[in-house]
């Protein structure tokens, strides 16, 4: 069994698809196929359903496919570690953030490059889902997602901060005018933009929805949270936001973010890594770099009920954590 092999099948399980899988790994199809038989015959099961095209894996193939996975990720892991020895800690941190968190990601990435120069960052938008599935097959080293509201599989945690709500809405003259709270209930009255229904994002909104014993139609629905910022830009609808995303971005002139009650909801975020033994370095530098950020501390006065935000201190010339 050889490590090429292992690739071409880990392709083969990413892509879907024969051909996709041999360009990705700039062979041939016929190699990629040929190499996949001899793995059949060493383990002396089929591992790929047979057809004139791609339809699934065996049930030993998924099982192949998995330890594949795992074996790839310690060899490059492997190979990280001893280069580090060497040279020090350099390669390429992957990231999966759900797209309420990245407004607030750099508070974790920019000490982490400024701690490791080195090392380069990649940050893929993900759902919450989506950065489990990656996380089982070691295609991120690490995502940003909630904690506590839907069960997290094999992988340790920590928290972040915890995310709260707001409806950003028009400021102008209108029967929320002035008002320092809005309930649920009477957002959902409102012409609404929401985040698309698969998005964790949105069931936790829906339930806090069905809480207040209200049930809204939006008008328009998005995997993306800039795609709401620019609806309600327009001022024609309102939307329901983490207080995080006004962490980079200010309220449109014109719009007012209004605290969200009855009932109070809030969520965790939080950092999840594959539960692995040994860690892989730069999974350890990041959870020691993100151990000593206050990033609660830094989204502080972002929510409109919060007290102005407390100027942070300097470390060492690079911005206060």
């Amino acid at each position: 069994m050889l490590l090429s092999q292992l690739t071409y099948l880990v392709a083969l399980a990413k892509e879907r698809h024969f051909a996709r899988a041999a360009q990705a790994c700039f062979v041939s199809q016929p190699a990629l196929s040929a190499a996949i038989s001899k793995l059949e015959n060493e383990f002396r099961v089929p591992i790929v359903k047979r057809s004139n095209r791609f339809i699934g894996f065996t049930p030993e193939g998924e099982r192949i496919v998995r330890w594949a996975q795992r074996v790839l990720a310690d060899h490059d892991a492997l190979v990280d570690d001893v280069k580090a020895m060497r040279e020090g800690l350099s390669g390429r941190l992957r990231l999966g953030a759900m797209p309420t968190t990245l407004s607030s990601i750099s508070l974790v990435t920019r000490p982490f490059c400024e701690e490791n120069p080195l090392v380069g960052v990649s940050i893929r938008s993900m759902s919450s889902a989506g950065i489990h599935r990656s996380l089982a097959a070691f295609q991120i080293d690490a995502g940003l997602t909630y904690l506590d509201n839907e069960p997290l599989g094999n992988v340790r945690s920590r928290p972040l901060y915890r995310e709260r709500y707001v409806l950003l809405t028009s400021s102008r003259d209108g029967p929320f005018s002035g008002r320092e709270t809005l309930t649920w209930a009477e957002a959902a009255e409102l012409p609404l933009c929401l985040l698309s229904p698969e998005m964790q994002n949105r069931r936790i909104i829906d339930e806090a929805f069905r809480r207040a014993g209200a049930a809204p139609e939006p008008v328009v629905e998005t995997d993306s949270v800039s795609a709401l910022w620019a609806h309600v830009r327009e001022g024609l609808w309102s939307a329901v936001m983490s207080h995080a995303w006004l962490y980079p971005h200010p309220v449109p002139e014109g719009m007012r973010a209004i605290p969200l009650v009855e009932p109070e909801v809030g969520r965790t975020i939080g950092l999840v890594v594959a539960n692995r033994d040994p860690e892989p370095l730069l999974v350890r530098a990041f959870l020691d770099t993100v151990g000593g950020i206050d990033v609660e501390g830094r989204l502080a006065g972002r929510h409109p009920a919060d007290p102005p935000a407390r100027v942070p201190r300097q470390r060492g010339g690079a911005e206060g954590r």
